[in-house]
């Protein structure tokens, strides 16, 4: 017994110390990152990325909130549609996954066949685009941002997975006490989908808050930006602006000193950590198996 103790202690050691080893050389570049874009230009060009910050500046993180009624826009235009398109999407996506693995759905293969088979061909770039702008007419609408992305194939998948084994039971007493099919899905199978709700749900939340893709194909009004591709339009206008005075023979002094390597940290900075936030609030529903035992054989 003592053997067995001393076996299980070994065994907790081992694998707490693995995993704090993984989380550290996980946690060591997102502390650089952050002590880079509190520290001076000049020092970071020089000397690289350390842990601690070198001459403590935030001259990054001015550049950044230099318009900070424009940045405050972006970041609600990208909350706005992070909520909103992960509702939806999760409402959309798990009410089809639970159709599809109904046994009782005689079409079901054949709707799934439509699904996958856009997992393995597309109309392309330039058909979609006048799809967007032409006929549905989404240029410059928040429609544009929120459409493209509300639904998803591989979550798809992932959804119809894990309803496909949830048991059978649920569904035949439901029935027989009157359940319609939807009081079937919204009182039994989205309480025992919390895990896959879960994890769905911040893949379409991440999948929304890093989108730039669609805000630089259909967006002109700098109001309706998303955050990701107003901080992209800033480093990039950075950069331009260098590039101009120095083939121009100008002052390049004054506009070397913006900063653009801690510039580029802030900016990780600024769009990492709202969303780091959302992991500790899902994390608790990573857990299989809530459906264990709670079937009488």
């Amino acid at each position: 017994m003592k053997k067995g103790r001393t076996d299980v202690l070994i065994f907790n050691i081992t694998g707490y110390f693995i995993t704090g080893l993984v989380a550290l050389v996980c946690l060591v570049p997102f502390i650089m990152v952050l002590s880079a874009s509190f520290s001076e230009e000049k020092l970071v060009l020089k000397d690289g990325f350390s842990l601690l910050p070198r001459n403590f500046s935030l001259d990054a993180y001015k550049t950044v909130f230099e318009k900070p009624e424009i940045i405050g826009r972006a970041y609600l235009v990208t909350i706005v549609l992070t909520i909103t398109g992960t509702i939806l999407g999760l409402f959309l996506t798990s009410m089809t996954g639970y159709v599809l693995q109904r046994k009782d759905f005689d079409w079901r293969n054949r709707f799934s066949f439509f699904f996958y088979f856009t997992t393995l061909f597309s109309g392309g770039l330039v058909p979609y685009y006048i799809l967007m702008v032409r006929y549905l007419r989404l240029k410059d609408s928040y429609l544009a941002l929120l459409l493209p992305l509300l639904f998803n194939v591989f979550n798809l998948i992932i959804m119809k997975s894990y309803m496909s084994g949830i048991p059978v039971a649920f569904t035949e007493a439901a029935i027989i006490d009157g359940c319609g099919d939807f009081s079937i899905y919204y009182r039994i199978i989205l309480p025992l989908s919390k895990p896959v709700l879960a994890t769905v749900g911040l893949f379409i939340a991440l999948a929304y808050w890093n989108d730039w893709y669609n805000s630089m194909l259909y967006i002109n009004d700098e109001l309706k930006y998303t955050l990701q591709y107003f901080l992209y339009m800033r480093i990039n206008n950075i950069e331009a602006y260098k590039k101009i005075i120095a083939q121009s023979g100008g002052q390049v002094g004054s506009f070397i000193e913006l900063p653009t390597q801690t510039l580029r940290m802030a900016l990780t900075v600024v769009v990492t950590g709202p969303i780091i936030l959302a992991y500790p609030l899902a994390q608790k529903y990573f857990v299989k198996g809530i459906t264990i035992g709670a079937v009488k054989g």
